[in-house]
């Protein structure tokens, strides 16, 4: 199972989005500084995230998502993410 996940910065106001398999682990990444190109957004707080059975598909909803921009698909799909890890 893959999950693509959405994630906010209060302090940079924006939102990022990624895939992993393990939502958890990649969080506490994003707010250790572990990842470079957003660790001056930290704290991230997660939004939600998609459940995915495969690693291909992730990757495909990832860029659709970044394509569409995560403000406005999170406008139409809000409703369909799992908020609780």
């Amino acid at each position: 199972m893959y999950f693509v996940y959405i994630i906010y910065s209060e302090k940079l106001f924006q939102f990022y989005c990624g895939q992993s398999n393990n939502i958890n682990f990649r969080l506490k990444q994003h707010n250790n500084g572990e990842t470079f190109s957003n660790k001056h957004g930290i704290p991230w707080t997660l939004i939600g995230y998609f459940k995915v059975p495969t690693s291909s598909e992730a990757m495909i909803l990832e860029r659709k998502i970044k394509k569409r921009g995560i403000k406005r698909w999170l406008d139409v799909h809000s409703k369909d993410l799992y908020n609780e890890i």
